[in-house]
């Protein structure tokens, strides 16, 4: 789209005329912008998911034969599993050592929950050194090539509003260590705010109110940036995918990803065992064979709240957004260079400008926000797989400054993990220290374990800090 008069006609057809109010304001590189913005929507799909989820609040169907699904079991249940568990293990190893597998990090979002300015990955998250996000999970990728004789590729997906800054935070810090051929950043897609009545929003007078398409839209920014052909050229066939914001993941689960290729799983995902009936955790769940997740918010309580002879609740198996998907799954999804998952509707307070070009910072919801979820395309899958975890080992998310799912609660979890691997090598960690190990040298307890046969951990004292790398 290049001209104005088919664009002003385009918008008139779509009832969005208003998006041109401004035009005799802007100059020539704002009105480019602006064209270039609206060239990249399809009109007809945007027009549908505003009837469908913006001027009616879409209702969660819940399938009649909805059931809880099944799931490998954290600690092996019988001597075959448990053998089951050794080779896959193996088999994880064999896959980080011949270069099978990619690390893939979504990290399009900022730190503004937590009070920070800058992409969330920037954010400073470990107890002692402070060190940020994304250097957590380079250090962690640095020890796991060392590890395995093979550099671990790893793709970050970010967005059009923390781009730049995160290009520049890694060239600044030298990616961490890592070879710049190995760290690959490419961009999100995005989707215009849309106001409660159906009219897009803008942002200023030449510029859309755009938002990231969700985590859902990174199996199309995949295929879209190149990422899909270069894990191929490389040889790599499967993906480990994580959020940014969970330092406590493990970036590359030897015994998850040997599961995953043992049973031939398209798409694999780890499972934390609900704390309760209403934890903001997806529920997985099983309908007509196929493996989905029902968000806790749409979950009836009857279903929610159904429990086992036992008492343990029949829907246990919490989704953290763990996931491990073959790249093969991923090129066959996108393969007509676009994948339509399932819309999910949220109400958020967007800034914008008004009917005179003035700014708006609203004090209530003026807006929705359409995103999709990765979790969707398990049912897209031929195979999948679940594999429980330890919560305390997997998953300490930074989504709050305080509270639950916080800042402080994920240092705190650091601190426990860290010095569980201290003490199961008979350094004991006295109350109120504050221990951080060096995911450059402590990848996991046997590299912790291997640490302390060589050259013993000095004896820690009460309520201090120590840094080990």
């Amino acid at each position: 789209m290049n001209d104005i008069d088919n664009a002003r006609a385009l918008l008139e057809r779509h009832g969005q005329g208003h998006l041109l109010a401004f035009w005799g304001r802007l100059d020539d590189a704002q009105r480019q912008t602006l064209l270039q913005q609206l060239g990249q929507i399809n009109w007809d799909e945007l027009g549908k998911t505003i009837q469908s989820y913006v001027l009616r609040k879409p209702e969660a169907h819940i399938p009649d034969d909805l059931d809880a699904a099944s799931f490998f079991p954290l600690v092996p249940d019988s001597p075959a599993r448990r053998a089951l568990y050794e080779r896959a293990t193996a088999r994880g190893e064999e896959m980080l050592r011949s270069g099978r597998v990619a690390a893939f990090t979504v990290a399009g979002g900022q730190g503004t929950r937590l009070g920070f300015d800058g992409p969330k990955g920037t954010f400073p998250i470990t107890p002692v050194k402070h060190k940020p996000l994304f250097q957590y999970f380079a250090e962690s990728i640095v020890r796991l090539s060392q590890k395995h004789g093979h550099p671990l590729p790893w793709y970050i997906m970010t967005s059009e509003l923390n781009d730049q800054a995160t290009r520049g935070f890694f060239a600044a810090n030298g990616n961490f260590g890592l070879g710049k051929d190995d760290v690959v950043f490419f961009s999100q897609g995005t989707m215009p705010a849309i106001g409660l009545d159906g009219k897009l929003l803008l942002a200023s007078p030449g510029s859309l109110a755009l938002a990231p398409d969700g985590h859902g839209g990174s199996l199309t920014a995949l295929r879209r940036s190149g990422a899909l052909d270069d894990m191929r050229s490389r040889g790599v066939d499967t993906i480990s995918y994580f959020q940014v914001d969970n330092p406590l993941v493990g970036v590359a689960d030897p015994l998850f990803l040997g599961l995953h290729d043992l049973e031939r799983s398209e798409m694999s995902a780890i499972m934390l065992p609900k704390t309760g009936p209403y934890e903001k955790l997806g529920n997985f769940c099983v309908s007509q064979g196929k493996l989905q997740i029902i968000e806790y918010s749409d979950m009836p309580a009857k279903l929610a709240e159904a429990r086992k002879p036992d008492g343990q609740l029949k829907f246990l198996a919490g989704s953290p957004a763990i996931h491990v998907l073959s790249r093969a799954f991923a090129e066959r999804l996108t393969a007509g260079g676009s994948l339509r998952l399932p819309w999910h509707r949220a109400d958020k307070k967007v800034p914008c400008v008004d009917a005179a070009g003035a700014p708006v910072n609203p004090a209530e919801p003026n807006a929705v926000k359409v995103e999709s979820f990765i979790f969707d395309a398990l049912p897209l899958a031929d195979k999948t797989m679940i594999l429980e975890a330890a919560r305390e080992d997997k998953f300490a998310p930074t989504k709050n400054k305080e509270g639950v799912d916080s800042v402080v609660s994920c240092r705190a979890m650091l601190v426990d993990r860290d010095s569980r691997w201290l003490n199961a090598c008979g350094v004991n960690v006295p109350p109120g220290c504050v221990v951080e190990l060096s995911p450059k040298s402590f990848v996991d307890a046997e590299d912790v374990a291997a640490r302390a046969a060589a050259k013993p951990f000095p004896p820690l004292t009460a309520n201090q800090e120590y840094y080990f790398e």
